[in-house]
């Protein structure tokens, strides 16, 4: 049944109603109705809710209930994100499944608390140390956003890897209708019992199981590090998701995800109304990114446009995607200051002008 909700509550609820039952996080602006929600609303369904003395302490809470098998999460906002990165790369070393919800805003430093996509590379690049990679879905509505992070705690436990889910402060703010699915059942591709987790006693053969993440011999390390990049070789093949809208016989194709792609959308309406066809790329996965889904949408095209909430991140993944083969144009706005449909329009045209 849809409900009127604010974006960071039903994130929230979506998170429980697939089976989150720990969460540990930090006050901090553009994401506090998350725990805030959660702080009572989890109590109805046996979980637990704790607010740490930190986002430091809340990764390594989040780090230790996910290794007892149950399902766990935190949210934060970039800052956040980045005291975590340590217990992020730990988590990523002894493959323990668990969901991180990013509600961006500006920076860099303190910056603004202000809408912003400026933790992409954050989130898709990562700043903790090592070879790793976070998972990350990218949904551009309130609805998407809740489908997307009960599907991020299945991806986590289908690959043994922390999940990350990055919405800006506009979507976690605004309100919308969302129907959410509840008591969620796991892909059914899950293996019910998890053989790998940390809760005590002594496995039928008599083993023990346990979490291992440092390796003191070379030739050790290297095996394992060559194992976890196959595994972000099944997860580049397997988990990669977009939206393609209008691109068959575009004359200019934007590429752009979160609340700029929902502003883009009117941006094509300008394009129809003149004449221009405009076509959308729009990543909901932004690691793994779909690079080939991107070049193909874009084939027929005079030029892209690249339009984000940064200063050219999601422009180094479009170059990659393209490899010289079109002229991108990019288009953004900072700190919190909207994107214009207009702006991107006069863009676009110049762009369909110049490729004629």
């Amino acid at each position: 049944m849809k409900k009127l909700m604010k974006g960071n509550e039903a994130f929230a609820e979506a998170a429980m109603q697939a089976g989150c039952r720990c969460y540990f996080g930090y006050p901090i602006t553009p994401q506090n109705e998350v725990p805030e929600y959660i702080s009572w609303r989890m109590r109805d369904l046996g979980g637990v809710f704790k607010q740490a003395e930190s986002e430091v302490a809340s990764v390594n809470m989040v780090y230790g209930s996910a290794a007892a098998g149950v399902r766990s999460m935190t949210s934060s906002s970039g800052l956040g994100i980045a005291l975590m990165q340590e217990g992020i790369t730990n988590l990523c070393s002894t493959e323990i499944p668990c969901v991180f919800l990013n509600v961006s805003r500006g920076g860099p430093g303190l910056g603004t608390i202000q809408c912003s996509q400026a933790d992409y590379n954050q989130m898709t690049r990562g700043g903790g140390n090592g070879d790793y990679y976070l998972p990350t879905y990218a949904p551009a509505t309130m609805q998407e956003a809740c489908d997307l992070i009960q599907k991020a705690f299945d991806t986590a436990d289908k690959y043994r890897n922390p999940v990350g889910v990055m919405v800006d402060a506009t979507i976690g703010n605004m309100m919308e209708s969302v129907d959410i699915v509840e008591n969620k059942a796991p892909d059914p591709s899950i293996p019910d019992k998890k053989e790998w987790c940390l809760q005590g006693g002594q496995r039928p053969d008599g083993s023990f199981a346990r979490v291992k993440g440092l390796f003191n011999v070379p030739a050790e390390s290297e095996e394992f590090v060559e194992y976890l990049g196959r595994k972000y070789d099944k997860i580049e093949k397997n988990e990669v998701m977009v939206d393609i809208t209008d691109c068959d016989d575009a004359d200019v194709v934007i590429v752009a995800y979160g609340t700029t792609a929902r502003i883009a959308k009117q941006t094509i309406k300008f394009g129809k109304e003149a004449g221009i066809k405009i076509g959308m790329v729009r990543p909901q996965t932004v690691w793994p990114f779909p690079y080939a889904e991107t070049k193909k949408a874009c084939s027929h095209a005079k030029g892209v446009l690249c339009a984000e909430m940064a200063i050219g991140q999601l422009l180094q993944d479009v170059k990659i995607a393209l490899e010289g083969t079109k002229p991108i144009t990019q288009y953004h706005r900072l700190s919190g200051v909207m994107p214009s449909a207009k702006d991107m329009f006069k863009l676009c045209e110049k762009i369909a002008k110049e490729g004629k």
